[in-house]
């Protein structure tokens, strides 16, 4: 059997729609990077084609980076049911470190910010191949601190604050985590470190099985590290802050939640950081989902499948922010 035959016959028909609608998928990589960035952009912002959540409201400022030289916008979600002091989630979007925006992911993070009833902070990270790590990675850093620092104002719980990102979000989510804890900086309350993108060498089974699914093939993420890396491609040893499947510790970091799917390119690279991560002390949570395929429950969020994914991500969330 195929990796393609083993996708959930519901994610299928997304899948084969999606493509159906943009044949070109990701698969544009003979584009100038200008042009594909757009193209990748317009089938984001499509994918997230859904009407206003009028159960949040939203409030778009901008923030100092910690260079001093530039500022980084964010968007700050706010569930209108909620009261008084609540918890905080930095959300981090994905797209391969080089796409993705606060506008694209705006309907996702409406939803994460109304399911979790937290005041969610979602941010427009600088990305590659302009800036290559560790720039988004610094504006992420930013970010967590900026928070903290502003916690009374944002009427949120500075010791309740998670750190949630998808795909190359969730290499930012683990790398924050690290940092945090090497830097002696905020406290991170929890990591939602989602289908993260954590190995730069790509040697596992999985990343040579995911070719031709049409959504985050082997040969974008090959494509996707040159960009992020940049110049650090040139070292034997990169960064774990680059790459967090380089970190040689993962004790005391902050509780933690992974999920994966096993049509996912990411899939052997994260079973295998899960092991290391729970061999460090640190509780974890791990989900692997028989059928999904990268992202899929944002291409079919109805499916089964996809809710399944959603509610147990959310459970997660309120548990490590609400129950105590």
């Amino acid at each position: 059997m195929t990796i393609k035959n083993q996708i959930d016959p519901e994610l299928k028909v997304a899948l084969a729609a999606h493509l159906e609608r943009f044949p070109g998928g990701l698969g544009v990589l003979k584009d100038p990077v200008e042009r594909r960035t757009a193209h990748l952009e317009s089938l984001q912002a499509a994918s997230a084609d859904t009407p206003e959540n009028m159960n949040v409201t939203k409030e778009d400022l901008v923030i100092p980076q910690l260079s001093g030289a530039g500022t980084t916008p964010i968007r700050i979600y706010r569930p209108k049911n909620g009261s008084g002091v609540l918890p905080a989630i930095l959300a981090i979007h994905g797209g391969g470190m080089f796409m993705g925006s606060i506008a694209a992911d705006d309907a996702h993070a409406s939803t994460l910010c109304e399911d979790s009833g937290t005041v969610t902070i979602a941010i427009d990270y600088r990305l590659a191949p302009e800036f290559p790590y560790p720039a988004g990675l610094e504006d992420c850093y930013a970010a967590l601190e900026w928070i903290v620092a502003n916690a009374q104002d944002l009427a949120i719980d500075p010791k309740k604050i998670a750190v949630y990102g998808e795909s190359a979000g969730g290499n930012l989510a683990l790398a924050l985590g690290l940092m945090a804890r090497d830097r002696g900086g905020p406290e991170i309350a929890f990591l939602a470190p989602i289908y993260p993108m954590v190995d730069d060498r790509s040697t596992t089974v999985s990343s040579f099985e995911v070719v031709d699914v049409g959504v985050w093939d082997r040969h974008e993420q090959l494509e996707a590290w040159r960009w992020y890396l940049g110049s650090t491609t040139e070292i034997s040893d990169v960064p774990a802050y680059a790459a967090p499947a380089r970190a040689v510790d993962f004790s005391n970091l902050p509780p933690t939640f992974i999920d994966v799917g096993t049509v996912d390119l990411f899939r052997d690279e994260v079973i295998e950081l899960v092991g290391r991560i729970a061999s460090s002390g640190v509780p974890i949570e791990f989900h692997l989902y028989p059928g999904a395929f990268h992202a899929a429950e944002l291409f079919a969020p109805e499916a089964a499948l996809s809710q399944l994914i959603w509610k147990n991500r959310i459970l997660a969330i309120k548990k490590a922010l609400f129950s105590h």
